[in-house]
């Protein structure tokens, strides 16, 4: 199918529309590849962070997914089997929460013997709030874990606390990092930078973890999912985080990389790199290669959909059949929700989220 060019223009060292697409590959409606699936094994989290759990919607009384409702892993399995001989090189395990499921390393032990068509290992990486990482740090790498992302807003215990609204200490959440790397395992931090929230903090965690091999990814304050009340005011663009960190060390970008969400950037002295995820600002549209696979079992091609295809029955059915759905409604995507809002709010319509469909919840499918 030919290629067909959006509107808008493409952020500086991204790819256009089909730029990166092989023809071996299967292209969605602009070309784009599916290289990246992230599967949910949960929608629970042991944490309310107030932009994506906020406690007066996910408080004592509400209904997560019973157990019999979550994909089996003999069914994740299946569903990251046929990705991987379909072209996907990266599979990410999310939540909620994806250490709060039982035997999480045993399956990453079955994912990680899977191979690429040409026989090349595959890139298996895990998203986590860390609180429960210092005791399965060690097993998750012996099971073949590549690397790991740990979602941080503060080092401020008394902000951590307002963010994640619980009684779990910051200290946990750090020795979780802390036994990551003592593990060997590459950590990324990821901080959703929010004004009035913690952008007073964007400098001291740059500075906490520079040096350190650790690299912290700021975060545009995103309007996922109907709960957090997104205002564009609220959002701290990349640009002034750039800047900002360059007042304190002088900094260098790095060239982009494909269809990776971050901007890289090297401190000039070469004490480490920082990187900004510009969804607002900047969106990557273009370039974005990834599914999302709940944790009951629907298939998401963007993370601001609305609604997901029926990805169990499939499951439950055969390889073919995964096959068929997966790659099907890959086909049929034609996913830009940033660059549309992005459009939006540069036209001047109003600052608030900018449709009225209600969206899935980050929690329900991961970031």
């Amino acid at each position: 199918m030919p290629t067909r060019r959006l509107h808008g223009r493409a952020a500086p060292g991204r790819a256009r529309y089909g730029e990166h697409v092989g023809a071996e590959r299967i292209g969605d409606r602009y070309g784009r590849e599916l290289r990246d699936l992230r599967i949910s094994l949960t929608d629970r989290c042991n944490l309310r962070c107030v932009y994506c759990m906020p406690r007066e919607v996910f408080g004592a009384d509400h209904v997560f997914l019973p157990r019999e409702r979550l994909l089996t892993f003999d069914q994740i399995e299946r569903v990251a089997r046929v990705a991987v001989a379909g072209g996907v090189t990266k599979l990410r395990l999310t939540g909620g929460e994806p250490l709060l499921r039982p035997g999480v390393v045993g399956l990453i032990e079955r994912l990680s013997r899977l191979r690429q068509p040409n026989g090349e290992v595959i890139d298996i990486a895990l998203t986590t709030n860390a609180t429960g990482l210092s005791r399965l740090a060690t097993g998750l790498r012996d099971a073949g874990l590549s690397r790991i992302t740990v979602s941080l807003d503060s080092l401020d215990p008394g902000t951590f606390a307002r963010i994640s609204d619980t009684k779990t200490p910051l200290s946990r959440v750090l020795e979780g990092i802390t036994a990551a790397r003592a593990a060997g395992l590459p950590v990324k931090i990821n901080t959703v930078v929010r004004r009035g929230f913690n952008d007073a903090e964007i400098e001291s965690i740059a500075e906490h973890f520079r040096g350190t091999g650790v690299t912290v990814r700021f975060i545009e304050y995103m309007d996922v999912g109907a709960t957090n009340g997104w205002r564009l005011d609220d959002m701290v663009p990349s640009a002034e985080v750039i800047e900002r960190l360059g007042r304190r060390h002088p900094l260098e970008p790095v060239e982009h990389r494909g269809a990776a969400t971050a901007s890289r950037w090297r401190y000039s002295d070469g004490s480490g790199e920082v990187g900004v995820i510009s969804s607002v600002t900047e969106p990557f549209c273009g370039s974005c290669t990834r599914a999302r696979v709940s944790a009951d079992g629907r298939l998401f091609t963007c993370l601001f959909a609305s609604d997901g295809v029926d990805l169990r029955a499939a499951v439950e059915t055969s390889d073919a059949a995964v096959r068929d759905v997966l790659f099907g409604t890959w086909r049929s995507r034609d996913d830009r929700y940033s660059e549309l809002r992005g459009a939006a709010t540069q036209g001047g319509e109003p600052k608030e989220a900018t449709t009225t469909h209600p969206r899935v919840e980050m929690s329900f499918i991961g970031g």
